[in-house]
């Protein structure tokens, strides 16, 4: 077992490795006061204190246990011993009937990605631990798509966790070494019952006490390489080369192109990429996106025809209000503006504009935000408009999928 500087050791390195040194941006700690989330937060406040970081602590409150309000004041108390700021989250309204957890994992990514954004952190400490590998691990031997935690990764809440990433450092660890530790120190933690609700899959596959698994590898570096590569225009179309393209890469082209958040079906995804490497052209869709492959490139777009059927609303946005627009663009504004799509306003753009929008895509032209203002339409991605800022998350998106950002930005 990982005695008391072992484990602290190993929890420094990985903040060492992947923390930017200098930087004045709060640390985050995602606390649930589970011992492995308790035992990061511990050390956490050691490391933060030596670098002259502010530590944040950062608690969901699910409201799925009679309890859970207690719990939240627990972590405060541990905020408030620790020195550090704390910011209690609520999941409030109606909980569904079926897929519970994944909801409620949902909502707590996007709660703790608003929260850190919000006080100007960029990296949430999570308490993953070599335990919750294995127990993935079971749960797709089982039928499960549950993915494995990663030790760095950005955040899954989509847009709310945009330039958000998250940082395990306890996944060379499992949780008996890590509670291990806090018996040693005299520390006391909450354990969830849900832990143990057989009804779930993950308190099933704790239940089996899977074997240890090996924490996971570092993405591929070509992946990375092939993302930093791609081309991307203005209007967010991702350009990549069809041969060798990666299965993982397709798939993040396609959500990022489509600023989409739900991960295609593998099926889907598997039949794509049996096509991909052919010389023939040919075009289909994914994940809200269209995939336009002909000669040695194939582009992403985002499908003008799934955007149009959501049922995207104009938006009016306030001065000094910023928003992001069907996930790929982040509008910022200094005066009242409506946002829309394109289509059917491409008539009332300024001559330039309409000219500019030959260099994009036939197929990616409607889905392109623009500005309307009475009986005139201008489009800030084709030319700099008056009052309104928009910035392309394509390209950002993309490269921290691949793991071409390796520590904090």
């Amino acid at each position: 077992m990982l005695g008391l500087s072992d484990l602290g050791t190993v929890v420094r390195t990985v903040l060492d490795r992947r923390l930017a040194a200098g930087s004045t941006a709060p640390i985050a700690v995602a606390l649930s006061g589970g011992g492995d989330s308790r035992a990061l937060a511990l050390m956490a406040a050691d490391w933060a204190q030596v670098h002259g970081r502010r530590l944040a602590i950062l608690t969901v409150d699910h409201g799925l246990n009679p309890d859970s309000a207690a719990w939240s004041a627990a972590c405060a108390a541990l905020a408030v011993r620790l020195g550090a700021t704390f910011h209690p989250l609520a999941w409030t309204g109606d909980k569904p009937a079926q897929g519970l957890p994944a909801a409620a994992r949902a909502a707590r990514h996007r709660l703790l990605a608003d929260a850190a954004r919000a006080i100007g952190a960029r990296v949430i400490l999570m308490g993953h631990t070599a335990s919750d590998l294995a127990e993935a691990a079971a749960m797709r031997a089982e039928g499960s798509t549950t993915p494995s935690p990663r030790e760095w990764a950005p955040s899954p809440a989509w847009p709310e966790g945009r330039g958000v990433f998250l940082l395990r450092p306890l996944l060379a660890a499992s949780r008996a070494q890590v509670r291990g530790w806090l018996t040693d120190l005299g520390e006391t933690w909450i354990d969830d019952p849900a832990n143990e609700d057989q009804r779930f899959a993950r308190a099933r596959a704790r239940l089996a006490e899977p074997p240890a698994v090996a924490p996971l590898a570092a993405l591929d570096p070509e992946l990375a390489a092939l993302a930093a590569g791609a081309q991307i225009d203005a209007a967010g179309v991702v350009s990549l080369p069809r041969v060798r393209l990666p299965e993982r890469l397709v798939a993040a082209a396609a959500l990022c192109a489509a600023g989409t958040a739900r991960p295609p079906r593998a099926d889907r995804l598997a039949r794509i990429m049996q096509h991909l490497p052919l010389e023939e052209p040919f075009i289909t869709t994914l994940a809200g996106a269209r995939i336009q492959a002909k000669g040695e490139r194939a582009l992403f777009m985002r499908e003008q025809g799934e955007l149009l059927r959501s049922g995207i609303a104009d938006l009016v946005l306030a001065p000094g209000e910023q928003t992001v627009w069907d996930g790929r663009f982040e509008i910022t504004t200094q005066r009242v503006a409506v946002i829309a799509p394109l289509t059917g306003h491409a008539a009332q753009l300024p001559r330039a504009q309409r000219a500019a929008l030959h260099d994009v895509p036939v197929r990616a032209r409607a889905a392109l935000p623009v500005v309307l203002d009475g009986d005139q339409a201008a489009c800030p991605l084709l030319e700099e408009t008056p009052g309104v800022s928009v910035r392309n998350l394509v390209r950002e998106r993309l490269l921290a999928a691949a793991g071409a950002v390796e520590r904090e930005p």
